[in-house]
């Protein structure tokens, strides 16, 4: 039996989300140095460019969407060889945006519903170089484009809900390695969202507060888990951090829908990404992540009470029976501890 002094730190902590409610474990007693969560240096298998779909963008979808050097290219009827980031609709979609949803019951358990949406690829141009390698003007395009996508699809009578997400490395789902992201709309919204917004909606309630507002002056005072901050956002390993590394960028100011973001507030959201992703890539030796954005959404419904942010989540461990069994995550590094590591890249 482990028997721990009056005085020693506990082995390991658990810590409650308090928008989720779930738990994770933060495994002090497991716990190792933040040099050892860098990815091993292996070569990331390449497909070619002459054999990669998007640097052969001609024989791709129409495109909804054409960006060069920051402005929006219109009137093209072929894209133009100076395109520096495009939209296409998704080859092999998980939604169809043609058709009727078609709610039906089985039997008198299972309900069914065709998967009616858009599902959209965001690529830039280079083939290799990813968000670390860019400039601020060149992530300040990629935020350009998902507003813009956003503003041009949320209103369509099938779309309640859209999904923007970017996938790096094999690990985090990236069956491409040329850099892209995806946009998909769904007409749910998923229930780890619906249960962000009832928490946010029943604290605003209560308090008169938003809660991810009282989260971020908290971390401001305590100044322990703030990884980057500039004017406008605030970036942070979570005191609940779901992986080792977990970071979460924010509006400093509520904000609660993504795609009323202002010029300034683009070009601060991407100076506070372009340095977060060039932190984690600098101190996890380019790992495999995935982030994504959680806004209000677009469904008609009042969502002033909820603030968006996005999540970015390096790979550093896989997922094993007691994570899958119980939905509570392990992880090997204190957030105050991955936040000072990542402070000083």
């Amino acid at each position: 039996m482990l028997k721990i002094k009056q005085k020693e730190k506990f082995p390991s902590e658990l810590r409650m989300d308090i928008v989720s409610n779930n738990w994770v474990v933060i495994a002090t007693g497991r716990a190792k140095r933040p040099e050892t969560f860098k990815r091993k240096k292996t070569d990331r298998k390449q497909i070619p460019p002459k054999n990669c779909p998007f640097c052969k963008i001609e024989t791709q979808e129409k495109p909804t969407l054409i960006f060069s050097n920051g402005k929006k290219i219109t009137g093209n009827k072929k894209v133009p060889k100076n395109w520096t980031t495009i939209v296409i609709p998704n080859k092999y979609p998980a939604f169809i945006k043609t058709g009727a949803l078609d709610e039906k019951i089985e039997g008198s358990l299972y309900k069914t519903m065709n998967a009616v949406g858009f599902h959209e690829v965001v690529a830039t141009r280079d083939h290799k170089k990813q968000i670390a390698d860019f400039k601020t003007a060149q992530v300040k395009e990629i935020f350009d484009v998902y507003q813009e996508r956003y503003l041009g699809i949320m209103n369509e009578k099938f779309v309640n809900h859209i999904s923007i997400f970017h996938n790096h490395g094999f690990a985090a789902g990236a069956s491409i390695t040329h850099p892209h992201s995806q946009i998909i709309t769904t007409p749910l919204i998923d229930k780890d969202l619906r249960t962000a917004f009832s928490t946010a909606q029943i604290y605003f309630q209560k308090h008169n507060k938003c809660i991810y507002c009282e989260m971020n002056e908290w971390e401001k005072k305590a100044k322990r888990r703030i990884v980057f901050e500039n004017e406008d956002f605030i970036a942070i390993c979570p005191f609940a951090s779901k992986t080792a590394f977990e970071v979460i960028i924010s509006p400093q100011k509520h904000l609660s829908y993504f795609e009323r973001i202002t010029e300034k507030e683009k070009w601060s959201l991407a100076e506070a990404f372009q340095i977060v992703i060039k932190k984690i890539y600098k101190g996890l030796n380019d790992p495999d992540y995935n982030f994504y954005l959680h806004t209000a959404s677009c469904d008609g419904k009042n969502y002033d009470y909820y603030h968006w942010h996005w999540t970015i989540l390096p790979k550093t461990a896989i997922s094993a029976g007691f994570e899958i069994g119980t939905m509570m995550e392990i992880s090997t590094i204190e957030p105050e501890k991955a936040a000072e590591y990542l402070r000083k890249q």
